[in-house]
């Protein structure tokens, strides 16, 4: 019952999300924005806009792998936004503006994301490897304290990366909330249903985050629950 809780419904939750996403996308990325502009133009327009000229912006193979790395200062578009005049393609793009802007203005939760960033990567490749290790060490070395100290390092594992997620939030919602308003400001998109289209876009992609902290907090959650039992 506790992992159904805990893992299974922000499982699902994540699920629902990616779904709503994609449907989102599916449906905007077939109306054509009366500007005409292709995500790719969008984002160059933008960039200069707010005096920002350091930025590359490629194409990738990646269908909503779209984003920005900071380090790189490189904003990487899916072909379907690159190329497309369409509202979702101007909306995914905006977004991806919005957080090289964040940069441009040292926005502190993204320097704070930015500085997680290196432990969260090294947890994740941890994690599987403990797990993997609380279950078969103390069996073959015959030493049960040590699955008590495993748990220990995958709660904290846990912590770490739910710590990077919650820090995410402020970091998404708020380049949405630029894209929205610079959209809008430049006439890329037209008061409306395209506005709509893009919020439609842009809230249902908030809503991955979102799910995406409440899957991690539950299995936080999850094993510092366990670690208690075994404390007891």
């Amino acid at each position: 019952m506790l992992w159904i809780l805990l893992i299974g419904v922000p499982l699902l939750l994540g699920l629902i999300a990616q779904a709503k996403v994609s449907s989102a996308f599916n449906k905007w990325k077939n109306v054509r924005a009366s500007s005409g502009v292709t995500g790719a133009e969008a984002a160059r327009k933008i960039l200069r806009a707010a005096n920002i000229n350091d930025v590359d912006v490629v194409e990738i193979n990646d269908m909503l792998g779209d984003h920005y790395d900071p380090t790189k200062k490189v904003l990487c578009l899916s072909s379907d936004v690159y190329n497309t005049p369409s509202v979702a393609a101007l909306g995914i793009a905006a977004h991806e503006v919005g957080h090289a802007i964040q940069h441009a203005k040292a926005y502190a939760p993204l320097q704070m994301r930015m500085a997680v960033v290196p432990a969260t990567m090294f947890v994740s490749r941890a994690l599987p490897i403990l797990i993997l290790a609380g279950f078969i060490l103390p069996a073959i070395l015959h030493l049960p304290g040590m699955m008590y100290q495993v748990i220990v390092l995958v709660a904290i594992c846990y912590g770490v990366l739910a710590v990077f997620q919650l820090i995410t939030l402020p970091v998404e919602f708020d380049a949405s909330r630029r894209a929205k308003i610079i959209l809008g400001q430049m006439g890329l998109v037209q008061p409306g249903a395209e506005a709509a289209g893009v919020n439609n876009v842009l809230d249902s992609a908030a809503l991955t985050y979102l799910a995406a902290f409440v899957a991690v907090l539950g299995q936080l959650l999850y094993w510092v629950l366990i670690l208690m039992g075994n404390r007891r």
